[in-house]
C-alpha cells in the first residue's frame, strides 16, 4: 500500500467508476475520478498521476485522443478498460501509447494485479539517478530538487516557467527544441502559432543570464527551427 501513488479513473459509466475507485482505494492508492474526457483532461492539467485507468468510450473527447495528449507531455503508464474487445482495437490502442488493456467485463483482482505491475515498472525505470537531480553546462547549475539555478556561483532567480524552459534545454544539450516543442512540453497546450510568449520567455532567461556572464552565450537560435544549449 502506498499513499502517495495518485491513479486517475476515466470511466463515464457511474457505477464501474466507483467500482475501480472503490478496490484501489482499498489498495492504498489516491484516487480521482473523471466521467468525460473532457474532465480527464482538466484533471490532469491540475494534478499530477502515476497511472490512469482509461476507457475509451467517453463523452467529449475520447479515450483514444486523451492517449495521444498524454503522450506527447507525460510517460505514466496508461491501463485502458474497454468493451471494444476486438484485437485491431487492442493493437490500435497500444500503438497509440497504452501501456495494458484490460477488456470489460473485468475481474477485479486483475485490474490490482496489472496496475500493480504497471507501477513497479513506471517507479523503478522512472526514478531518476541522483546525478541526473543537477543538470550542469559550463558553470550553470540547475538543481531540480531545490529547484534553484546558479551561474558562475551567483544565485539566478527564475519563473518556473523560465525554469522549466531552461530545464528542458539542459536535460537535453544536444536537441533543438522549436517554439511549438518548448510551448507543449511547459504550457501542457497545443501550440497556436504565439511566437511572442516562448520569445519573450526565451529573452528574459538570457538577459538574467548575461547579468552574470554577459560574454557568454548559453541559449543558442537555431534561425528557423528554434533553441538550444549552446555548446
Amino acid at each position: 500500500m502506498d499513499n502517495n501513488i495518485n491513479i486517475l479513473v476515466v470511466e463515464d459509466d457511474l457505477d464501474i467508476n466507483n467500482l475501480l475507485c472503490k478496490i484501489l482505494i482499498k489498495e492504498g492508492y489516491n484516487i480521482r475520478s473523471a466521467y468525460s474526457g473532457t474532465e480527464a483532461r482538466m484533471c490532469m492539467e491540475q494534478y499530477e498521476y502515476h497511472l490512469i485507468l482509461l476507457d475509451l468510450m467517453l463523452p467529449g473527447i475520447s479515450g483514444e485522443e486523451i492517449i495521444k495528449h498524454i503522450r506527447k507531455i507525460k510517460t505514466m503508464p496508461i491501463i485502458v478498460i474497454s468493451a471494444k474487445a476486438e484485437q485491431d482495437v487492442k493493437v490500435e490502442t497500444l500503438r497509440l501509447g497504452a501501456d495494458d488493456f484490460i477488456s470489460k467485463p473485468f475481474d477485479t483482482n486483475e485490474v490490482i494485479a496489472r496496475v500493480q505491475s504497471q507501477l513497479r515498472r513506471y517507479m523503478v525505470f522512472s526514478k531518476p539517478k541522483e546525478k541526473d537531480r543537477i543538470l550542469r553546462h559550463k558553470d550553470l547549475i540547475l538543481n531540480r530538487d531545490t529547484v534553484e539555478v546558479t551561474l558562475d556561483g551567483k544565485p539566478v532567480i527564475l519563473t518556473a516557467r523560465e525554469f522549466c524552459i531552461l530545464e528542458l534545454l539542459m536535460a537535453n544539450p544536444n536537441k533543438v527544441f522549436t517554439k511549438s516543442n518548448l510551448f507543449e512540453h511547459v504550457w501542457n497546450e497545443e501550440f497556436l502559432g504565439d511566437d511572442n510568449t516562448i520569445n519573450v520567455h526565451i529573452s528574459n532567461l538570457r538577459s538574467k543570464l548575461s547579468k552574470i556572464k554577459p560574454n557568454d552565450e548559453y541559449i543558442h537560435t537555431v534561425w528557423g527551427i528554434g533553441f538550444k544549449i549552446s555548446q
